[in-house]
């Protein structure tokens, strides 16, 4: 019989009561509802950022927004930054480890690449690069003027 009133009680209460006591210590409380807000923030962004993105059927009855989209995607990688989740390096910035990939990596892709097909591999460390051809190719000029096919 105490069960079921426990069990009524328990149905009756919000998640925060419920949250207020499931977890004693303040601190633990904190950290569950701001993961909880940092939750709800991440899928509105990124809900609208999917909107900015598509077209929805005119059968949703949603109109076609007009906006710019920049905010919203910096709250979104905001938000996941703070779970940890970051943003990959552009080429043009500079990374310790060169966009991920080392370069004993690198040598050991090149060499099963060779092992498995007849390929030749360019591996370019700076630049510029120039091209030329070990033999220089001279096409012919003709000099005299080509002649009609027909005669008068």
């Amino acid at each position: 019989m105490e069960e079921e009133v426990k069990n009524r009680d328990l149905k009756n209460k919000s998640i925060f009561s419920k949250l207020k006591e499931s977890v004693d210590d303040k601190e633990e409380q904190l950290e569950i509802l701001s993961t909880f807000v940092r939750l709800a923030i991440l899928v509105w962004s990124g809900g609208i950022l999917t909107l900015a993105y598509i077209k929805l059927p005119p059968a949703f009855g949603v109109p076609e927004q007009k906006l710019d989209p920049t905010f919203i995607a910096s709250v979104f990688t905001g938000v996941l930054a703070t779970f940890g989740v970051q943003a990959a390096k552009k080429s043009g910035e500079s990374s310790s480890n060169g966009g991920g990939i080392s370069k004993e990596d690198m040598e050991r892709l090149i060499e099963s690449a060779a092992q498995t097909a007849p390929s030749q591999t360019i591996r370019v460390e700076q630049g510029p690069i120039r091209f030329e051809n070990s033999e220089t190719i001279i096409k012919p000029v003709p000099t005299d003027p080509p002649k009609p096919p027909y005669s008068l």
